[in-house]
């Protein structure tokens, strides 16, 4: 910088202004003299009203020549102190002007003052004793006055005062700080003060008259020479850091984050410097302290003139001498504090820094768990490059000596050399400023000195000086041993003795890993775009290889830094960054796996090492998949090893990672305690699970076992002591006790079975629930992670062994009963949240794969803990022992717990095997009512009065329809039923018949008889017997007295008897003749007839055409007893069975709007793309209008979250309670829709489906979700209808599979609210959002939405107008459920979860999530800083936004499940249109034809 410019070294050397004429005479001559003359003029001193004693120029020159040897004199006496009292007091001449003052002095004072102070030089020469308190007051006393003067002189000090101030300042401390010193001297006690006051002075000069080259030369040449005291740089990086300051707040303006400084090192700069004083002050005095790097070579500090002097007296003495000087053990914290300096500075241009606690320097914000982002760049001017400092170590050495740490307690408040004091892991992670200089202005100004600092005393490999062409490499990236005067080769470095091990302790590793570590925060915050010169990367990735060989020794603090420092790095689009993949992986299975820690953590905090560690490994995780089979350049890692015949010079694939990464996965988890590190994990190995389980069906993974299923893979492909293999390369580590990590047993266990997706999905099962029933059954957050992974799992297509399955099921069931069984005092609200996900964890994998229940001992498990959750025990405890639910008291855990198990019993009856219905996935419910089965019946009347309702248990509504077929060929009873319960609403169709099905259906003609046969006239002889009532042996038999006892009719007979005998003897004969002559006619008239005779012919009777099917129904299913009809004892329930009165009014109103509560949980996600540079809310939804405007990928993406749903079609949720649950009329057919109006999804960037005509949606059994696209629509001219674009029916109908696809519906669900709805009325949007009059919403709990954003730059994410875009985003949800005044949005923007995606170059997506913190802020799989791959990244977006719904209704003291809302809505129907009728009455009612008397009268209106 000033190559072309004197420097002012030996002027100031050669400077004698400090000598007096009394130095001439003998010592006694001048002490004598000096003591006469100096207690005249300090009696003057002390009365500041009297005049001066000297009057001429003469005699105070006289006088100062006496006073310049008096500053020479022992300290024994007061003369020096009255020399020093009277300088001080003149010099303020300039000030203020006092009478004490000699007028010569204050007619000029400049001339005075500049002979005054090059006086003063003298007072700060050695003295002979060691150290003197008043030495030391007398030389604070000058330098305050001297920092008075420069502050308070104003215009009045000319340039040449300035200028020669300036020298005594450079001269004084140079003759105290240059020498070696030794502790407890004048010049330690000083170096403080002399710096700072230099410092301060300098400024002020810049300000006032700004120094010349010359003078920045001379201060630069000086200060090197001082370097070995901590306060010169100390007062450097203070002082830098406050022009640090200035600079920013007028370089980047007021938007940039201000970098603050503590008060009293802002001070320092005068407020009054003007910006381009700032400016140019700034880069002189980043430059005063010469190049850094330089503290970290004792050699080149002890090198300096003063040095030599002082040390050697005689030359020829070696150099090791000197390097062992007390005063330069010192320099390894010297060393780290410039780099702590410039790391600071790197970290105030990044825009991530924060002011300290104490009054050290500003210390990074988050350093270690910083996630930087990506961005755009401009060329930088070429810049030479300093060779970087190396030294090598010989080979035989032992790493033994470097294993202890820094020793630097001293200074407590900055010794760690990777952490802040001032920081918490619990912090957020800042980005750096959009605004923020490049990458390659950055190391332009700092890279030099970072990468040599990074790479200062690493120990090459010999491998590195017998290649030619390794040596140019390194010579090109800067790996040279750089020594004052000269270069030494490599080979000379490697050969000669004198460097040894113990020359250069490794304690310089702190300031090394402080390098390190900033260079990786400067290469995380490229920008999107952004290019970086190919040396500086070159440069980068020798840093990195060097910090993260673990093969001959581990400088941890530096490995640590790196790690801590990285986390952003393979997702920030670094060109060729994977080329570090190998030895990123190698460091990690040093680090994840090692429960303990316990070597780093003298260094760093454990838990963000692991977290770092963690975030890097997520970023690592899709590579192997992603890049296949393609090679790693791993080229230079066979260079730096000691194996000649080592196999890393070999590329390996990146599918041979995969096996490593997944280990590492798995290492950190069983190692793992600190909670939001597990859940990351978490979230990453369903990651890795989903992605091998698509890649394996699209049959893209072929000959895996060959690439890493084999034992190959740890011989040839893994790196010594890599965690992995066992061979350690001569390595000292591989012996110690912790090296054998929890990685190498699971790769014993699992080689053969990880290379499948299978064998993931196993491995994760069984982990998860091993720990799920262990270790994390206390924790909340990590039991929710955990319970939400094995729900992912569930949904992950691969096939497993059943065993398996049942294991996960099993061990939900298993946590289930723990945790209901913990003590009455731990029973709190989360826990109970923990439970209800344990059930709905069930409920999904159920689901999945129903055909689990098919086992006998998993059904009878799962409904066991169905009845643990109901009644709070369950009946069989043991095996002898069981308690029968009648017998039991009911007593569940909360009714939370109650609630959600009533919902998985639900689950197994109603959704088991019954999904998709009929209907369609959009609804688990029949989409029938009254008024469609009306319609399509025979009845006369279309009056909803036709139907019976009656209701089962307070929970199921049945709605009969007694429906007359008239089917005269096959009629039977039959009764059409609409079963509103719990689940929702089911319409079934029952007929009675006496045969089974295969029997009718042989059978043509049911009910007609077979005809009578023929009559046969030859049916035998016919005998005459005569019958008898008894046979003939009773009349043998012999009277006894009494048969006699009864007389004979003649024995009684008298006349008048005799006489009415015959006459009733007449009548009989007449009688008799009468009724012969008939029979004798008849028999004459029947045999002239044909046989058989129609009038008398016996026939069956004809089918009844009348059925009570009602009433045939409740008997034949039992719910019509005695029983069902009395009120329970004890209880205020209602009986077993009632039947309500339809007639009173309200109540079709109150079942419409039972049929509007949903039955399963809605959801809804709102997706904006964000194109580079774009900060308003309209730009933003402008953007989806078009495909023209966005990426082909995020098309892609859309599509890969659910189907397209037309709106007015769909019976399920669409993303607002206005528009959902009703299926509209007005489009019955899709060809009415005009073809011009029609555009397809290549016309449009998404904004189709922005809830206008139709949306993206997505169903399981268990949830719904909405996906809406917001875009711009102009509502206010006229109605939605005709100002927005519609979408042909059938246009997007081919995207679903053949099982989604749906004929067009052509029910009407709700005429008598939908009617009414006009088209602007019904529109997604907020400005015309109203709610249809006679509609009400129904209460639905807390509005659960999502933001899914995709990001062309990465630093956009800053300036996503959040705020502005929450007002496109309303679903309904969050306004009251009586009110429709209002339907803004409520929900700030803290509370509303935000999935950022971006898109890398590598076509991997880095995922950033911004939401509300709190215990159920942190949902998987989807985990900050994340990179997913495409196949996978729809799947894993959906299952966030599901989980994440999920644990906001969790925390919602106001959420009600669907059934339980159903279940209250039908207790609310009952009490209020429960028809009081006696049991004679009701009984009656039954036998009655319903509608019978509305039928013979005129409707009332009502009915109408």
């Amino acid at each position: 910088m000033y190559s072309e410019w004197r420097s002012l070294h030996l002027v100031v050397q050669s400077d004698l202004g400090h000598l007096s004429v009394l130095h001439s005479y003998p010592p006694l001559v001048g002490r004598d003299v000096a003591n006469a003359v100096v207690r005249p003029l300090g009696v003057t001193l002390g009365t500041p009203s009297t005049d001066s004693l000297l009057k001429t120029d003469k005699e105070v020159k006289w006088t100062m020549e006496v006073l310049c040897y008096g500053l020479t004199l022992p300290l024994d006496g007061d003369t020096v102190k009255l020399c020093v009292d009277v300088y001080t007091d003149w010099i303020m001449a300039l000030v203020a002007p006092r009478d004490s003052i000699p007028q010569p002095i204050a007619k000029e004072p400049n001339l005075y003052v500049q002979t005054i102070l090059k006086h003063l030089h003298n007072l700060f020469l050695p003295r002979p004793e060691h150290y003197s308190p008043m030495h030391f007051r007398l030389c604070q006393q000058v330098l305050t006055a001297v920092q008075k003067l420069a502050r308070e002189s104003g215009g009045g000090m000319a340039r040449e005062t300035w200028e020669v101030l300036l020298l005594f300042l450079l001269r004084i401390n140079d003759t105290l700080l240059a020498p070696p010193t030794v502790g407890g001297g004048i010049a330690e006690k000083l170096a403080e003060k002399l710096i700072s006051v230099l410092f301060e002075v300098w400024f002020l000069a810049c300000m006032r008259c700004f120094p010349t080259p010359p003078y920045w030369k001379t201060a630069r040449e000086m200060l090197a020479n001082w370097r070995h005291h901590p306060p010169v740089v100390e007062q450097w990086s203070k002082v830098i850091a406050s022009l640090t300051s200035r600079l920013l707040r007028f370089t980047y303006g007021p938007s940039f984050p201000p970098f603050k400084v503590p008060e009293e090192d802002a001070n320092m700069i005068p407020t009054e410097m003007d910006n381009d004083c700032v400016a140019q002050t700034w880069f002189r005095f980043l430059h005063m302290l010469s190049n850094p790097v330089d503290l970290s070579n004792p050699l080149t500090v002890s090198s300096t003139p003063k040095f030599q002097e002082q040390l050697l007296g005689v030359s020829g003495v070696p150099q090791e001498v000197i390097q062992q000087h007390p005063c330069l053990n010192q320099l390894p914290q010297i060393f780290f504090r410039a780099m702590r300096g410039v790391s600071c500075l790197v970290d105030a241009f990044l825009g991530v820094s924060r002011p300290r606690s104490d009054s050290a320097p500003p210390t990074p914000v988050n350093r270690l768990s910083m996630l930087p982002p990506t961005t755009n760049t401009t060329p930088p001017h070429s810049r030479r490059h300093k060779p970087t400092g190396v030294t090598k170590t010989a080979s035989k050495t032992s790493t033994a000596s470097i294993t202890h740490q820094p020793k630097v307690s001293h200074q407590p408040s900055s010794t760690s050399p990777l952490s802040s004091p001032n920081q918490t892991s619990s912090e957020p992670r800042p980005l750096p400023a959009p605004t923020r200089p490049k990458v390659n202005s950055v190391l332009n100004l700092f890279g030099q000195w970072l990468f040599d600092a990074a790479l200062v005393h690493c120990k090459l490999h010999a491998g590195l000086s017998r290649d030619n062409s390794m040596t140019a490499l390194a010579t090109q990236t800067g790996v040279e041993l750089r020594r004052k005067g000269s270069q030494m080769s490599t080979d000379t470095m490697v050969s000669n003795p004198m460097f040894d091990a113990n020359e250069f302790p490794d304690n310089y590793e702190s300031g090394r890993a402080e390098a390190c570590g900033t260079l990786c925060r400067i290469f995380c915050s490229k920008k999107t775009g952004e290019e970086i010169l190919p040396v500086y990367l070159s440069r980068f990735y020798m840093v990195l290889i060097q910090g993260l060989q673990i093969s001959d020794y581990i400088c941890r603090p530096v490995l640590a830094s790196i790690i801590l420092n990285s986390s952003a790095l393979f997702c920030s689009d670094i060109k060729g960054i994977n080329v570090v993949v190998p030895y990123f992986i190698s460091a990690l299975e040093n680090v994840l796996p090692d429960r303990e820690l316990s070597k780093f953590k003298t260094y760093v905090n454990p838990t963000d090492l692991r977290r770092a560690s963690i975030n890097i490994l997520l970023s690592m995780l899709p590579l192997p998949h992603h890049f296949g089979k393609v090679k790693s350049e791993v080229l230079l890692e066979g260079k730096f090893s000691n194996d000649d015949n080592s196999l890393h010079d070999k590329a390996v694939t990146f599918l041979s990672f995969k096996l490593r990464l997944v280990n590492i996965l798995i290492g950190a988890l069983q190692t793992e305690t600190d909670p939001t590190n597990t859940q990351m994990i978490l979230g990453a190995m369903l990651n890795i699970v989903q992605d091998s389980a698509l890649l394996e069906s699209i049959g893209a993974q072929a000959e895996v076992g060959s690439v890493d299923g084999s034992h190959a893979l740890a011989k040839s492909h893994s790196r010594n002591n890599s965690g992995i293999s066992n061979a350690s390369g001569g390595s000292s580590e591989a012996t110690t006790p912790d090296s054998e990590r929890p990685a190498q047993a699971l790769l014993r266990d699992y080689a053969l079975h990880t290379d499948t997706a299978a064998g993931l999905l196993i491995r994760s099962i069984h982990l998860v629930t091993q720990r799920l029933n262990s270790q994390w059954r206390p924790d909340m957050s990590i039991s929710l992670a955990a319970l939400e992974l094995l729900a992912g799992l569930a949904k992950v297509r691969a096939s497993v062994e059943s065993a398996d399955r049942k294991r996960a099921v099993s061990s939900v069931c298993s946590y289930i009963v723990y945790q209901c069984s913990r003590p009455a005092p731990l029973h709190s609200r989360d826990l109970h949240s923990m439970i209800v996900a344990a059930f709905q964890c069930l409920c999904v994998w159920l689901t999945e794969h129903p055909d689990m229940l098919n086992e006998k001992d998993c059904l009878i498990e799962v409904l066991e803990i169905v009845e643990l959750g109901i009644s709070g025990s369950k009946s069989k405890t043991s095996d002898q022992e069981v308690r029968y639910k009648g017998d039991k008291e009911h007593n569940p855990a909360s009714m939370r717990v109650k609630d959600a198990a009533e919902a998985t019993l639900s689950c197994i009856m109603q959704v088991l095997g019954a999904f998709p219905s009929p209907s369609g996935p959009a609804s688990p419910c029949s989409l029938l009512n009254e008024d469609t089965l009306i319609k399509y019946s025979r009845l006369t009347s279309t009056s909803r009065k036709n139907f019976r309702y009656f209701v089962l248990d307070n929970s199921v509504i049945l709605a009969m329809l007694e429906q007359p077929l008239g089917n005269e060929q096959n009629p039977c009873p039959s009764v059409t039923m609409l079963i509103r319960g719990m689940s929702g609403r089911h319409a079934w169709t029952m007929q009675l018949f006496h045969q089974p099905r295969g029997a009718r259906a042989s059978q043509k003609q049911v009910f007609i008889p077979e005809s009578r046969p023929t009559p046969k006239n030859d049916v035998g002889i016919r005998l005459n017997v005569k019958h008898r009532p008894f046979p003939e042996e009773v009349d043998k038999i012999p009277f006894v007295k009494a048969d006699l006892s009864i007389p004979d009719l003649h024995d009684i007979v008298d006349k008048e008897l005799e006489m009415q005998h015959d006459k009733l003897r007449g009548v009989m004969a007449k009688q008799i003749e009468y009724e012969t002559t008939l029979e004798h006619g008849s028999e004459e008239r029947r045999g002239s007839k044909s046989f058989p005779d129609v009038l008398t012919d016996c026939k069956p009777p004809s089918p009844s055409q009348e059925f009570q099917t009602a009433r045939l129904f409740l008997s034949h299913f039992g719910f019509l007893s005695l029983e069902a009809l009395k009120e329970p004892g004890n209880s205020r329930l209602p009986p077993h069975l009632i039947a309500l009165d339809s007639g009173l009014p309200g109540f079709f109103d109150d079942m419409s709007y039972l049929d509007l509560l949903p039955c399963r949980p809605c959801d809804t996600v709102f997706l904006f793309y964000m194109k580079a540079g774009q900060k308003s809310s309209q730009e933003i939804l402008r953007n989806v209008e078009s495909s023209a405007n966005v990426q082909h990928h995020f098309l892609e993406f859309l599509m890969s979250l659910g189907w397209p749903v037309e709106v007015g079609q769909h019976p399920g949720w669409t993303g607002s309670v206005y528009t959902s649950w009703s299926i509209n009329n007005n489009n019955n057919n899709g060809d009415s829709i005009p073809p011009d109006d029609t555009i397809t999804l290549g016309d449009t960037g998404g904004g189709v489906f922005n809830g206008e005509k139709r949306v993206l949606y997505y169903a399981d059994a268990l949830t719904e979700i909405a996906f809406v696209v917001p875009s711009l629509t102009d509502c206010s001219a006229e109605s939605s209808e005709s100002s927005f674009p519609t979408v042909d029916s059938d246009s997007q109908m081919e995207l679903l599979p053949n099982l989604l696809k749906q004929s067009n519906l052509t029910l009407e669900l709700f005429p008598n609210h939908s009617d009414n709805v006009a088209p602007a009325q019904r529109s997604p949007t907020v400005k015309s959002k109203k709610m249809p009059p006679g509609r009400t919403i129904p209460p639905m709990g807390p509005e659960t939405k999502v933001l899914v954003v995709w990001v062309e730059r990465y630093d956009d994410i800053e300036n996503f107008p959040l705020a502005d875009l929450l007002v496109e985003t309303s679903t309904g949800v969050e306004t009251t459920a009586n009110s429709s005044t209002s339907t803004r949005p409520t929900t700030s923007g803290q509370d509303v979860q935000v999935i950022f995606i971006h898109p890398l170059k590598t076509g991997l997506f880095r995922i950033r999530l911004h939401g509300a913190l709190g215990k159920f802020s942190m949902v998987v799989p989807l985990v900050d800083g994340m990179v997913v791959s495409r196949r996978s990244l729809g799947f894993l977006v959906r299952q966030t936004v599901i989980n994440a719904c999920r644990r906001k209704r969790l925390e919602s003291d106001s959420y009600n499940p669907p059934h339980v809302r159903r279940k209250q809505k039908i207790a609310e129907v009952v009490n209020r249109y429960r028809n009081k009728q006696l049991e004679p009455e009701f009984y009656t009612a039954l036998f009655q034809e319903v509608g019978v008397s509305s039928l013979d009268r005129d409707p009332t209106p009502d009915e109408l």
